[in-house]
């Protein structure tokens, strides 16, 4: 079996970041993902909601640097997520991140030099 995915999109929020009773940082990085294909002789454009989860280090270094709007490249697998909330069934698919690369934007470009740059890629395996 083969689980691998890899998307770039734009955070919609600031992650938010956890810890696991054995002292863990994970963290949630809600990205949205723009796609765009043509319907007949009509171009369409559809966006997909799904939320990265990072572990470790990566995860406070996600919540250090990254902020709403940024843009990231999450290379992991896709998990979905099964709970039962007030007597209906829920359900959600993730990307459990083995790397989130900071992507520039554009508005930064000319900022760099003065603010402290986020390292370019992190890899961390998942602690459990």
């Amino acid at each position: 079996m083969f689980n691998r995915i890899i998307l770039i999109g734009n955070l919609t929020r600031d992650p938010e970041i956890r810890y696991t009773p054995s002292g863990v940082a994970v963290a949630t990085v809600p990205i949205a993902v723009n796609s765009r294909y043509r319907q007949g002789n009509e171009m369409r454009e559809e966006t997909l909601f799904i939320d990265a989860v990072v572990f470790g280090k990566q995860a406070e270094s996600c919540t250090q640097y990254l902020n709403k709007g940024r843009m990231v490249l999450v290379e992991g697998r896709l998990r979905e997520r099964r709970w039962e909330y007030e007597g209906q069934k829920k359900n959600k698919f993730e990307v459990i991140a083995n790397s989130i690369r900071f992507l520039s934007r554009k508005e930064s470009v000319e900022s760099q030099d003065t603010e402290q740059l986020p390292p370019e890629e992190y890899t961390d395996l998942e602690p459990f």
